[in-house]
């Protein structure tokens, strides 16, 4: 989809919006719209130039809004993505995280008020409110799970953040249980990432992490790319595994990227594969 395209898609979803008297059910289908533009850009640099006027747009509608719970996850998972892709500047991504956290917390909260209340409190405390959500929540669930995991990557200095990351992993194991193919296995990607965070000497589980790696790529049916990047990244690396590296990434390099749902992110992930195996030599 080229820049002109997505122009015109905005462009007419606001004349849309203005014919429409801008009910509530036209917005949020705005903040649905353009996050399916963006995932299913396969130009990562239209994204990068063009995503700031789509974070000022649903600000904007979010400001009119702000009980509007779709338009409050479309703009948590739209920080959250931007920042994480496309902020090099640590500060700014820190702001970002804030503010992509803040309104996945705030979605989530107009039905589970506990989850706010107890989100400053230990993880044992806050459990309970995690476990207490339901179906409907899901997607604020996953945008409050993903945004909490970029605010503390943005604030990795900070000890009380990085002790934060149970608390991540508890809502992201909720969302599977709630339901084991939501977002077409992406939770167990994140999973995968939080489990290779260490070797098993110093408490990690890198096991659990091969597992929820595969457990991704099978949900999925080979289609999010991302799965076997980081799966060769965080695990094959971890274990010194250089055969499976090399597999999975070329694998990668050989798949059609254009998948919908996945197009941007296969994208990004054969950029990264090729940087991955150019330093293969170096690592293993």
């Amino acid at each position: 989809m080229s820049r002109l395209r997505i122009t015109r898609i905005v462009g007419l979803l606001i004349i849309g919006l203005a014919l429409a008297g801008c009910t509530t059910m036209v917005i949020s289908k705005l903040g649905d719209n353009l996050s399916e533009a963006i995932i299913n850009q396969d130009d990562p640099d239209t994204v990068r130039a063009g995503a700031p006027a789509y974070l000022l747009m649903i600000d904007g509608l979010i400001s009119g809004n702000p009980g509007d719970r779709r338009l409050l996850v479309a703009g948590s998972r739209l920080y959250s993505a931007y920042a994480a892709v496309f902020v090099e500047d640590r500060e700014r991504a820190k702001r970002m995280a804030v503010k992509a956290k803040g309104y996945a917390e705030r979605a989530l909260c107009l039905d589970q008020p506990a989850i706010c209340e107890r989100s400053g409190q230990p993880y044992l405390e806050f459990l309970p409110a995690i476990r207490s959500t339901g179906y409907d929540e899901l997607p604020a669930l996953y945008a409050y799970a993903l945004s909490s995991a970029l605010w503390i990557q943005t604030h990795s200095d900070d000890w009380s953040a990085v002790a934060e990351l149970p608390k991540v992993e508890a809502m992201l194991e909720r969302v599977i249980t709630l339901d084991k193919n939501y977002e077409r296995g992406d939770p167990y990607v994140y999973l995968g990432i939080i489990r290779t965070q260490l070797p098993p000497a110093l408490g990690g589980q890198p096991e659990k992490g091969r597992q929820a790696f595969e457990e991704a790529i099978e949900i999925a049916q080979g289609n999010n790319l991302m799965a076997k990047v980081e799966y060769a990244r965080r695990y094959a690396r971890l274990v010194f595994d250089r055969e499976l590296h090399d597999r999975l990434l070329h694998e990668v390099l050989a798949a059609d990227p254009q998948v919908p749902g996945f197009t941007l992110s296969n994208v990004l992930a054969q950029r990264q594969a090729k940087e991955l195996l150019q330093s293969a030599a170096d690592y293993f």
